[in-house]
């Protein structure tokens, strides 16, 4: 994955009524380590990843590249969301050049349920939108993931297509700040 584009990085943290959004920090570290290992979290991205490895591998300062917010709750972080340039290898694309925005987001157990992912990805959606107005967004996930699926709705995203990968069907969905992709 590349860069959402040409717009300024890091962004100044973005705050919504119970979250903020901002990059990460060493102090993040561990909770990176927690959403990569954690069985529930990966359930529908591969399965999870032995602490041990990602104790070694992890950068310092994981996840500081331009795209990558850290959702922060009272100043322990609960989750990831990352706005990326979608690779023209991958299956399924917006634009015929490829090359749009992808939403992906993870988020540990215990912050599931409350909301917490449609009030972040909506946070970084409007930024995406005010960074470069009317630009497409696309959103893929296993249609067995009720989960994402509900929040693929909830935040706007119209089904462009559903299609076979990794063993099981995928949905493929695109936002746009204009109403239409």
């Amino acid at each position: 994955m590349t860069e959402p584009g040409p717009v300024a990085w890091p962004p100044a943290p973005m705050r919504t009524e119970r979250l903020v959004l901002r990059e990460s920090e060493a102090r993040d570290r561990a909770a990176f380590i927690e959403l990569f290992a954690s069985p529930e979290v990966s359930t529908y991205l591969g399965g999870p990843r032995p602490r041990h490895e990602l104790g070694r591998t992890l950068p310092e300062v994981p996840g500081r590249r331009p795209g990558l917010f850290v959702v922060d709750l009272d100043g322990a972080v609960i989750g990831t969301i990352e706005l990326n340039r979608r690779d023209a290898e991958r299956r399924s694309h917006v634009r015929p050049d490829a090359g749009e925005a992808e939403l992906g987001y993870l988020f540990l157990p215990e912050a599931w349920g409350r909301g917490y992912a449609a009030e972040a990805c909506a946070a970084a959606l409007g930024w995406f939108a005010d960074a470069l107005p009317g630009e497409p967004v696309a959103l893929c996930t296993q249609t067995a993931n009720d989960r994402a699926m509900r929040l693929a709705a909830k935040l706007g995203f119209t089904e462009v297509q559903r299609f076979e990968a990794w063993g099981a069907e995928q949905w493929f969905g695109v936002w746009s700040s204009l109403g239409v992709a």
